[in-house]
């Protein structure tokens, strides 16, 4: 907005009063079309008809000039002279007086009606509906990722709440086992337990601080900046409005010589249309209280006394390290495109300003529209960035300084065909579903849930040292190394963003392996990679999970494209496709607990199931099936019988 009293600024939090005075002003547009259109066809036929027109308009006015001025609920009384000071309001009613005035016109005004205002008002109505819904779209976007943010918080909550319960189980155990040959054992499991609550903890109060600072931005940028793009869009549609009414003047002016003085009066109301006027008008009447919401805090489990300090013992340090740093790798990999979306805005916004001011450089709208796009995608960067700093913010402080040792692992997500010792937890890794990671320089296994326990010593070699049976949990959890480098966060098969991807380099050693594209994939974002079925192409970086492979093309291109899309070049299978082996004479085992769709999701491989909104899923039951297949992704079988997984934030539990 170019000066003035803002929508942003003035009416915080109040877009669905702004969207319902969008919908007013396109009913006005609406109305006088229609208005037009039906005085064309009076115009044939009676000049008394034309008066009938003029009292339905001023009827029709009556009823809707207030929720047009003020809205429909306003915050303060309106007066009749209220109404008065509306630009739009004046102009609406000296149109409607012309129309009294007007009652010979004939059949040539009636054509110039048809093609210079009916169909003028038509092209401006259908835009501005399309930008508004638009408008609305990214709005539901907006409160959509706000609540997912606010919804992975309540989850981990619950389950710091569940890891509380169990370490009171273990001590339960610890306290009842008397005889030294249990002894030991309860007390390596209830040390595991309490790690395993504190790390929760931190995941909690991690969370907690990124939920604050979404809302933050939410209500302090998110909401400012769409409401100022409605005031934008209000001011554009009122400003055609008005200039087609003029026009439309003009045409009478052309053919009714008789009644140019009435027609000049009109003009004159009608190029005193002050958007910004009308919009500071709607705002003085519409001002409410608005106080932000409080900040989240801690809240202590019910079942274990703790306070709201972020844990620093050492192995839950580890864990707070290996996170810093994955936040910081993937800060740096967003930064430029956040610079660079910034500077696309900011292009945008010259070329609107230079477009309107000189209309024959091009087409203002369509410049209008890439620039709100620009604003939409940067506001989710944004978003990300927001994210990523707070998670570094909370866990800088936490740590004070000390942030690791300095060899990470570089681990890759592998599958098991026999049972293999975790280096961390010493349980068994199995599973051909890629259950667990394996270090690419020094070769150790862990399970995915234990990748970021593991502190950063390695070997950088094959065959160097390994995990004894000696290295255990607990003395591990003594270490305060950390380790980096690794694979991203939280596995994805939706496309990839500067907040969810961060890979680690291909070690110089490993050879390049070729692939032959499947199918034709068109990029969506600057991280993809546009490629042709029948091409062959080299994997830079395998699948971690996320459904994503990194490839290289011939002419040197390089991004991600989907696992799915791809097939090895001696005909195995990509290696993330994740496909799911199931024995011919064993039948789909359900667990009878269900879950119900809260969005949509396309199944993006032949191990996925899609997801209705609304739909029921019964969850597999076995060690790893269920919600112990895998961190972000959950088994199931829908209504047709069939098996696979989905990801677990898209369902909830049936209660």
């Amino acid at each position: 907005m170019s000066g003035g009293q803002t929508y942003g600024k003035s009416l915080p939090d109040q877009v669905d009063r702004i969207s319902s005075l969008s919908d007013a002003q396109l009913e006005l547009v609406v109305d006088v079309r229609e208005l037009f259109r039906e005085r064309a066809a009076i115009e044939r036929e009676y000049a008394t008809k034309l008066q009938v027109l003029a009292r339905k308009a001023t009827e029709k006015k009556n009823k809707k000039i207030a929720a047009l001025v003020v809205g429909n609920e306003p915050t303060k009384a309106c007066e009749e002279d209220v109404l008065l000071q509306s630009t739009i309001n004046n102009a609406y009613s000296q149109l409607i007086l012309s129309l009294h005035e007007s009652a010979q016109d004939h059949l040539d005004l009636s054509d110039a009606f048809n093609s210079q205002v009916v169909d003028a008002l038509k092209s401006t109505e259908r835009r501005h509906d399309e930008a508004k819904k638009k408008q609305i779209q990214y709005f539901q976007k907006l409160l959509s990722e706000r609540d997912r943010v606010y919804s992975e918080r309540l989850k981990n909550k619950q389950k710091y709440d569940e890891e509380c319960a169990e370490v009171e189980t273990y001590r339960q155990k610890q306290e009842r086992s008397t005889d030294d040959r249990h002894a030991d054992r309860a007390t390596r499991q209830y040390e595991q337990q309490y790690t395993d609550m504190l790390n929760s903890k931190n995941v909690y109060l991690i969370s907690t601080a990124i939920s604050n600072k979404v809302k933050k931005k939410f209500y302090s940028e998110d909401i400012p900046m769409l409401q100022d793009q409605f005031q934008d869009l209000q001011t554009q549609l009122i400003t055609k409005f008005a200039k087609v009414m003029l026009q439309a003047q003009a045409v009478q002016t052309r053919n009714l010589d008789e009644l140019k003085s009435h027609i000049t009066t009109t003009e004159a109301v009608l190029g005193a249309v002050d958007p910004q006027a009308d919009q500071v008008l709607f705002i003085e009447h519409n001002i409410s209280s608005f106080t932000l919401p409080t900040d989240w805090s801690f809240e202590p489990c019910a079942t274990h006394y703790d306070t709201g300090d972020v844990s620093v013992a050492p192995a839950p340090k580890v864990f707070l390290q290996n996170r810093l740093h994955r936040c910081r790798a993937k800060l740096q990999e967003l930064r430029p495109v956040l610079d660079a979306k910034r500077k696309e805005m900011e292009q945008f916004a010259k070329l609107v300003s230079t477009y309107s001011a000189e209309r024959g450089l091009g087409d203002v709208d369509e410049v209008s529209d890439n620039f709100l796009d620009a604003q939409h995608q940067f506001a989710f960067y944004a978003t990300s960035e927001t994210i990523l700093t707070g998670e570094i913010d909370t866990i800088t402080a936490a740590v004070a300084g000390d942030e690791g040792g300095e060899s990470p692992h570089t681990f890759k997500s592998s599958a098991f065909s026999i049972p293999t010792q975790c280096a961390y937890c010493k349980s068994s890794i199995w599973g051909l579903s890629k259950q667990g990671k394996t270090c690419k320089s020094c070769g150790i296994s862990v399970h995915s849930k234990c990748e970021l326990k593991v502190p950063a010593d390695c070997s950088d070699s094959r065959g160097g040292r390994s995990y004894s049976t000696s290295d255990s949990v607990s003395s591990i959890s003594r270490s305060s190394s950390v380790i980096s480098g690794a694979d991203s966060l939280t596995p994805s098969l939706t496309a990839p963003t500067p907040s969810s991807f961060a890979r680690t380099s291909r070690a110089p050693e490993e050879a390049l392996q070729s692939a032959r594209v499947l199918f034709d994939f068109s990029p969506t974002s600057p991280f993809e990679l546009a490629i042709s079925g029948g091409n062959f192409v080299h994997v830079l970086e395998e699948d971690d999970g996320s459904g994503w492979v990194k490839v290289s093309d011939n002419s040197g291109g390089k991004g991600l494209v989907p696992a799915s899309y791809l097939e090895l070049e001696d005909g195995a299978s990509a290696p993330a496709k994740m496909k799911i082996s199931v024995p011919t004479s064993m039948p789909q085992q359900g667990s009878g607990k269900y879950v119900r769709g809260i969005y949509a999701y396309e199944a993006q491989g032949p191990d996925e199931l899609d997801v209705e909104e609304g739909g029921l899923i019964e969850l597999t039951g076995g060690p790893t099936g269920g919600t112990d297949y895998g961190d972000g992704w959950w088994e199931g079988i829908d209504a047709s019988g069939k098996k696979g997984i989905f990801p677990s934030n898209y369902v909830e539990f049936v209660r």
